[in-house]
């Protein structure tokens, strides 16, 4: 196996590890906001000191600075903060499933913004998703409507997110794009942040920076170097497995058979996403 694809697991991997520290970090009594601040915070110090040790360097051009501040409110402050939220009303299994719904409003925006074709492709992944989402909502298991729609509106921003990250490295360096984007999530956290954390709260907040914010996206960048983007796609769809394995051992948190089943069609429609872009690809 290639060493680019056992990175991307291991990305992947740490990425389903989200919920799990959003979901004791709460134990602590911790916002949303809180906890995203300062993960942010932590993981900016880490990229700092990693941007330095391999001498890149921080100038950026003034008319840069707007679109790092819309991208750094979609990616950091919105994204984050919906995610953490919704695992703390609902469960980690119940968020990550609804985070990868973001294949889907990629597909809609694709076809109205860019004028993108709607293969058969992509229009099987619509429905298997869609039917995903019915399954794990109306499956018997109680799911409030406010964590539906906030897991929902996640999915949404998370499919932002991918669409200004392009964006992003058409100019810079993508550890330099990371730096911008979590800086300006942070100004935008500033106002909603409750400062005052417990000191046995700081190792999880470290942790939450160090291992799915900084480990994750570095190994990630470095196993696109060997592993063409859409093939990492396809493989990174372990982190909602990761996550709802994890949920089940830490917290006990249990799907049901449909939920299972609503589970599957969700992360098969995202990785027939990725595939159907690595055909469109070789096609070009």
């Amino acid at each position: 196996m290639k060493r680019g694809y056992i990175f991307v697991f291991l990305a992947a991997s740490m990425w389903g590890t989200l919920g799990i520290f959003a979901k004791y970090l709460d134990g602590f009594g911790l916002s949303p906001f809180t906890m995203v601040f300062y993960r942010v915070l932590f993981a900016l110090m880490l990229l700092g000191a990693y941007l330095k040790l391999r001498g890149i360097k921080l100038s950026i051009g003034k008319e840069r600075l707007k679109f790092y501040a819309v991208y750094g409110f979609f990616s950091i402050f919105l994204f984050y903060t919906l995610y953490f939220y919704t695992v703390t009303i609902s469960s980690v299994s119940l968020a990550v499933l609804l985070l990868y719904t973001a294949p889907v409003y990629s597909i809609v925006l694709g076809r109205l913004v860019f004028k993108e074709p709607m293969s058969r492709e992509k229009l099987i992944a619509l429905g298997m998703v869609m039917a995903g989402v019915v399954l794990v909502n109306g499956s018997g298991t109680e799911v409030s409507a406010r964590a539906l729609i906030f897991g929902l509106l996640t999915g949404l921003t998370y499919a932002l997110y991918g669409v200004l990250a392009k964006l992003a490295v058409r100019k810079e360096e993508p550890e330099k794009a990371l730096f911008y984007t979590l800086l300006f999530g942070l100004l935008f956290l500033l106002p909603f942040t409750d400062f005052r954390v417990p000191a046995a709260a700081v190792p999880y907040l470290f942790a939450l920076a160090l291992f799915p914010t900084f480990l994750g996206y570095i190994l990630y960048n470095h196993a696109l170097r060997e592993v063409e983007v859409s093939r990492a796609s396809i493989v990174a769809t372990i982190e909602p497995v990761v996550a709802i394995v994890l949920a089940f051992v830490l917290f006990g948190e249990r799907l049901s058979a449909a939920q299972l089943a609503g589970a599957a069609l969700i992360i098969g429609g995202s990785m027939i996403v990725h595939r159907g872009e690595k055909k469109q690809k070789e096609v070009h």
